[in-house]
């Protein structure tokens, strides 16, 4: 959902400033921020996620 939530801010921040209507601008700013931000946690969660099976995989090789 965040490279959606990027591509429709640039579209309203884009729009925004052409129109001059600064709201919009803001509003289309603060969706990417936002687009961004679950991109950047999702790699954390898949990060998070592959260390944890790394770390089980080094356990069940000390349990044998």
């Amino acid at each position: 959902m965040g490279f959606l939530d990027k591509l429709m801010g640039r579209g309203k921040k884009t729009a925004g400033e052409m129109t001059g209507d600064s709201s919009m601008q803001r509003e289309g700013m603060h969706q990417e921020q936002q687009g961004m931000a679950e991109d950047r946690a999702e790699k954390a969660e898949e990060m998070a996620q592959s260390e944890r099976e790394h770390a089980a995989e080094h356990q069940a090789e000390r349990d044998n």
